[in-house]
C-alpha cells in the first residue's frame, strides 16, 4: 500500500469520526432544545396579568322640567270666507209693531241706567240691511280659531240722527271677542232712526247678532 493508499484511508476514517460526531451533537441538540422550547412556552402561556380595578362614578341624574303639552285648538282655513247671508241675523223691525223691546237688566251698569222706553210707529234700520251689518262685522281670531259660534244680545241706543250712541251686551260670550265685534259692526252701520208720528226719535233696541262661521 503506496503513501496516497494510505492518506486516503485516514481521510475516510477521519471523515467517519466527524460523521459520528455530527450525528452525536444534533441528536443531543434534539433531545435537550425541544424541552427547554416548550418549558419556555408554558412559562410565557402562564404568566399572571394583573388588572387594576378602576371605580367609575355614577353620573348624577339631571331632572328636566317637561312643559305640559297644549291644548290643541282646531285651526280654521286661512281662506276661509264669511258667508254674509248666513254670519249675522238681525230681528224684523216689521215684527216690533211698535211693542217695547225688553230693557236692558237693572243692575250697576251705567250705560243701561239711563234707559227710558220710547214708543215708536217705525223701528230703526239698518241702511243696506243685513248685509251692511256683515260687511262691518270682522270675526274674531281667537273665536274663527277656536271654532266659536253663537248669538250675541247687544242693547243699543240709536238717537234722532240715527247715530249709534250706546251698545251694551245683555247677553253674549265674554272671552271670545264677539261681544266686541257684534258691538263695533252696530256702531260702524248707518241707521235710519225710529219714527213716532212723523218725527224721528232716539230710542234703545235689542239687536240680536249671530256668528257662523262658513264650512263649506
Amino acid at each position: 500500500m503506496n503513501n496516497y493508499d494510505k492518506f486516503k484511508k485516514r481521510s475516510r476514517l477521519r471523515l467517519e469520526i466527524v460523521v459520528v460526531i455530527v450525528l452525536a451533537i444534533a441528536v443531543l441538540l434534539i433531545f435537550l432544545f425541544p424541552k427547554f422550547d416548550r418549558d419556555s412556552k408554558i412559562a410565557e402561556e402562564t404568566k399572571i396579568i394583573f388588572i387594576e380595578s378602576i371605580d367609575i362614578p355614577t353620573p348624577d341624574l339631571v331632572e328636566v322640567d317637561v312643559p305640559a303639552p297644549r291644548p290643541v285648538i282646531p285651526v280654521m282655513s286661512e281662506d276661509a270666507e264669511l258667508d254674509l247671508d248666513s254670519l249675522i241675523d238681525i230681528w224684523d223691525f216689521d215684527d216690533y209693531e211698535g211693542e217695547m223691546d225688553p230693557p236692558p237688566p237693572p243692575g250697576d251698569n251705567p250705560d243701561t241706567n239711563d234707559y227710558i222706553f220710547v214708543p215708536y210707529d217705525e223701528p230703526p234700520e239698518a241702511i243696506g240691511g243685513v248685509a251692511a251689518i256683515a260687511r262691518n262685522t270682522v270675526y274674531p281670531e281667537i273665536a274663527k280659531e277656536a271654532g266659536i259660534e253663537g248669538t250675541v244680545y247687544v242693547q243699543t241706543y240709536i238717537d234722532e240722527k240715527g247715530t249709534v250712541l250706546k251698545c251694551v251686551t245683555v247677553k253674549g260670550m265674554p272671552g271670545t271677542g264677539l261681544d266686541e265685534a257684534a258691538m263695533d259692526a252696530i256702531k260702524k252701520t248707518k241707521w235710519k232712526p225710529a219714527v213716532q208720528r212723523d218725527r224721528n226719535v232716539g230710542v234703545w233696541i235689542a239687536i240680536p247678532v249671530t256668528f257662523k262661521l262658513n264650512t263649506r
